[in-house]
């Protein structure tokens, strides 16, 4: 802290979204630039509010899964409604306009555009292929982050960062099991090869799109208000499902009770976890907060066991473990950098 001559204290560190908040659903990685990390009033606080967090959005998955008659589009235009719901308050109490500044509006279009196609991709890997599976695959966002971050903001890539980035392609060919590389019998998988393909290709392509995501919010930074760029991404997303399901022609009410009942409870779930994660980090650093939510892999296969009668095979395990060791690395290291560079600024 310094003293300015006004009286008044300011903090000399101006935190910015690093690698390690990739890993924050929809809009917790922007809540989390919003303010500055309080001191954990409970130890571990923190983490259990990530696994609580973590269970909550493996439920929601798991409903997402039961559920038979809507199409993922549909599903995902539903979850806008709800974020729309929540975030249209903040918006008029804050003041901040629905459009933002002029020179932002690009930004926060392709961050509506590509925040909203990750869940929509998500949905449907989630639907077409095992609950295990497609929650691996969208677990290595980190270590593609840091990979686009290279690309399009100039930010240093070690080879520290390639050794991960591959570790995470391992895993997710380890899932996917391409016949040419395992032969034309694969098992373990739901339905036919086909659709398991297709969803692995959209949990691959939802992943690229929330690490997209991730770096178009750390270009705009703190110049725009969270709950903007929150209702760009449920605007647009909604905009998106509606014209998606008319051309597919898909749009329909659910026709069994169950299914409207799991429809509310995957809105409500997910707000939930996105409340609890930005509670995680505004107690706790980034970089545990990473490491803990690997929880969402092994709530996912215990769900997918218990309620989906689906054994994971060996492939699935381990390519689970290369992409957790991958995303675990991805965080210790920014972990310890923003550490080192916290301390350097003390000094």
């Amino acid at each position: 802290m310094s003293r300015s001559n006004s009286g008044s204290f300011s903090c000399k560190i101006n935190r910015k979204c690093n690698k390690n908040d990739v890993l924050c659903r929809d809009f917790a990685c922007v809540l989390s630039v919003a303010g500055t990390k309080k001191k954990a009033a409970c130890p571990g606080l923190g983490l259990f509010y990530t696994i609580l967090s973590a269970f909550l959005f493996s439920l929601a998955s798991l409903f997402l899964k039961k559920i038979e008659d809507l199409h993922s589009v549909e599903v995902s235009a539903f979850r806008c409604v709800f974020q729309m719901a929540f975030v249209l308050p903040g918006l008029i109490y804050y003041k901040t306009g629905f459009l933002g500044p002029k020179d932002k509006r690009v930004f926060l279009f392709f961050r509506g555009f590509l925040g909203s196609t990750a869940m929509i991709l998500l949905y449907y890997a989630y639907q077409v292929m095992p609950l295990a599976d497609a929650t691996v695959i969208t677990f290595s966002s980190p270590v593609f982050t840091s990979l686009l971050a290279w690309i399009f903001l100039k930010e240093k890539y070690s080879l520290w960062d390639l050794l991960f980035t591959l570790f995470a392609i391992t895993g997710v060919i380890l899932i996917a099991r391409p016949p040419f590389l395992f032969g034309s019998h694969v098992t373990g998988i739901e339905g036919s090869y086909t659709n398991h393909l297709k969803g692995t290709i959209a949990a691959i392509a939802s992943t690229l799109s929330a690490a997209s995501t991730i770096v178009i919010l750390r270009k705009v930074g703190k110049s725009v208000h969270y709950f903007l760029s929150i209702w760009y991404y449920a605007v647009i997303g909604l905009v998106g499902c509606v014209i998606a399901l008319f051309v597919l022609n898909e749009w329909r009410l659910p026709h069994c009770g169950r299914d409207r009942v799991f429809l509310i409870l995957i809105g409500l779930l997910g707000l939930g976890g996105q409340i609890f994660l930005t509670k995680a980090l505004q107690i706790e650093k980034a970089g545990p907060v990473s490491i803990m939510k690997t929880m969402d892999v092994v709530f996912a296969f215990i769900l997918q066991v218990l309620f989906l009668n689906h054994l994971p095979t060996w492939w699935t395990v381990g390519g689970a473990l290369c992409v957790i060791a991958s995303s675990s690395g991805t965080a210790i290291r920014k972990w310890r950098h923003s550490v080192k560079k916290a301390k350097q600024r003390e000094i």
